[in-house]
């Protein structure tokens, strides 16, 4: 197997740089060039590590690492399946039941279960492997715009809160875990990961804080900020639109070298006062384009020398490219690599395509990768059972096919279905790239959060128990995203029939909305109440015949009238607008769902 990049400490040497660089794409070239071969090794590694565990075992596999046994005898799982395992771990049980490998810790993923997050177990080696994907991704960029090794990069990054299971576990997100780790806290001098944040402002737990000071870093070293980013692009509007209302405060603070009083993090006062020092004209600067009517390009003004917007804008993150093009004057917009807490996938070769021509090269090396044929029915992915067995291997994928992913990992997944839809659309060497189509099932999304049909369903079915006492009858109901709002928010548009004489008061509305929220998972909820990446739920009241005229537009557009159902969401604009336009009143959840770190059952809330 091809060996990969050392990930040693490059230094400001040139010439080092460019060897580093060399080195790492010579990588890729030689892990695309035989994924084949590299995709069995890996398996064989896998097996091999884990020959002992419970896990394998349950199911005979008997010591084989070969390919063919591996598929005949481990069935394809979804998180369900392995809840109960899971579960065990968490409660403590430190046997091999999936890893060889100590689990060192849980990765909270976005998807849910339950409504509770999903726990990915994970092992301190995969940490190296985390590392190894973030290193390849500065050469490639570098390959398209040259001497980003000459400044800084301005990146909006936060931990999140973290909880431990009853077993003592740690459980957060990936990349609250990475930041947390020597790999990033300790890692050697790189001009590549050479930010504008200190390492204290993006560990600072207060949200606020945080953004705070990474914004006052970001402004006072604005001449040498090549590049900006967030990891979705929700998150870097998010700190636009906190430019936007603190200004005035940070370029105070820049004008007299002092820093707000509102940040009392210690650590965070004093890594950021190593940097601030009086700067009355760049005060000036700040304050005369902040407050232009017009923030149209305010990335290129406030930051006259950044490259591009490094976030991610694939699938539900899409829908914000306007609101980026319109603040940073159309700079590239920059999709470096493919992840999840499961497993890091792989990296976009030629990052500064077209957002919607964005391709992923998965790393052979980082996992053993399956995938299983997806087919539409009137838009609706679909799979039949035949096909449920036959998944196809890496090299073995065909271009313009879809297929969902499936990932055996070191740390202890085996032909786990990840949810992940993909497209083959072209290939590096031997090795397939692919675009994100979607996170299968998933019906709403603002940020990290992922709301699917049947989750919304219960969630309107539980909210309409307050209309009972008013007589009154839930006709139809349909929901979109809407991001024209910073945070967004959900948005569910109700036709009410009200069949009693007593006009339903608006409180009884706002109590819809809040008891929808409660019933939305814990991703959600965090979203609203701790990170404050989502906005309040807001209930549309259409008026009566708005569903007929929405199923009209349908049928007009084509739709079958025999197999017409109501979109329970929708993201074309114009029946946005032909929804909108028949709003008689609207309403917003009161106050911000309840929300506690881990699972419910850890927490004893009921």
């Amino acid at each position: 197997m091809p060996e990969a990049p050392n990930d040693g400490p490059a230094t400001a040497n040139c010439t080092h740089l460019i060897e580093k660089n060399k080195n790492t794409l010579q990588f890729i070239e030689d892990v695309t060039s035989n994924p084949d071969n590299v995709q069995q090794q890996v398996l064989s590694e896998i097996l091999t590590q884990n020959a002992n565990v419970e896990y394998l075992n349950r199911h005979n596999i008997s010591g084989h690492t070969d390919r063919e046994t591996f598929k005949k005898i481990i069935p394809v799982v979804t998180y369900e399946d392995l809840h109960s395992d899971i579960t065990r771990i968490a409660n403590g049980d430190k046997s091999p039941i999936l890893s060889s490998h100590p689990i060192s810790e849980f990765l909270t993923s976005s998807g849910t279960s339950g409504g509770e997050r999903k726990l990915m177990p994970t092992i301190d080696d995969e940490l190296k492997r985390r590392s190894l994907l973030y290193s390849l991704l500065m050469p490639v960029m570098s390959q398209f715009v040259p001497g980003l090794d000459k400044g800084k990069g301005m990146y909006f990054l936060f931990i999140k809160s973290e909880a431990k299971t009853p077993g003592g576990l740690v459980a957060r997100p990936v990349l609250t875990s990475y930041y947390k780790s020597s790999h990033f806290k300790e890692r050697p001098y790189d001009p590549y990961t050479n930010y504008t944040s200190p390492n204290e402002t993006i560990l600072c737990p207060d949200s606020y804080q945080s953004m705070y000071s990474q914004m006052l870093c970001g402004l006072y070293l604005n001449k040498e900020v090549l590049r900006v980013g967030a990891v979705f692009a929700s998150g870097f509007i998010r700190a636009i639109r906190f430019l936007e209302k603190h200004w005035s405060l940070l370029s105070h603070d820049i004008r007299t070298g002092t820093l707000n009083s509102i940040i009392t993090d210690l650590t965070v006062r004093e890594s950021v006062m190593k940097i601030l020092k009086p700067d009355p004209n760049l005060a000036d600067f700040i304050e005369l384009e902040c407050s232009k009517k017009s923030w149209q390009g305010i990335i290129t003004r406030l930051w006259p020398n950044t490259k591009y917007v490094d976030v991610i804008v694939t699938g539900s993150m899409a829908q914000y490219i306007p609101t980026l093009d319109y603040y940073s004057n159309g700079l590239p917009l920059v999709c470096t690599m493919y992840a999840s807490s499961e497993c890091y996938f792989g990296v976009n070769l030629n990052p500064l395509c077209n957002p919607s021509e964005v391709a992923y090269t998965l790393i052979p090396t980082m996992a053993y990768f399956e995938f299983l044929p997806v087919h539409r029915n009137n838009g609706v992915a679909t799979k039949n059972e035949k096909e449920k067995q036959q998944l196809i291997d890496l090299a073995d994928v065909k271009l313009g096919q879809e297929y969902e992913l499936v990932v055996t990992t070191y740390a202890g997944l085996y032909r786990y279905r990840v949810g992940d839809v993909l497209r083959v659309v072209g290939f590096k060497n031997k090795a397939p790239q692919f675009s994100f189509i979607c996170r299968k099932n998933v019906a709403l999304s603002i940020d990290s959060d992922k709301t699917d049909e049947v989750e919304l369903h219960k969630a309107v079915e539980n909210a309409v128990n307050h209309l009972v006492p008013f007589s009154a009858t839930l006709t139809e109901y349909t929901s979109y995203a809407d991001t024209t709002s910073i945070p967004g928010h959900y948005v569910i548009f109700w036709e009410v029939n009200e069949n009693g004489s007593t006009q339903i008061p608006a409180s009884v509305y706002e109590d819809c909305c809040l008891t929808i929220e409660e019933s939305l998972n814990s991703v959600y909820r965090q979203g609203r109440a701790s990170d404050k990446s989502i906005g309040a739920l807001e209930i549309k009241i259409v008026e009566n015949g708005t569903f007929d005229k929405l199923m009209d537009y349908a049928i007009s557009l084509g739709a079958s009238i025999n197999q017409y159902k109501t979109p329970r969401c929708v993201k074309f604009e114009p029946i946005v607008k032909l929804l909108n336009a028949r709003v008689v009143s609207n309403y917003f959840s009161p106050k911000c769902p309840k929300w506690f770190p881990g699972h419910k059952q850890w927490n004893n809330v009921n």
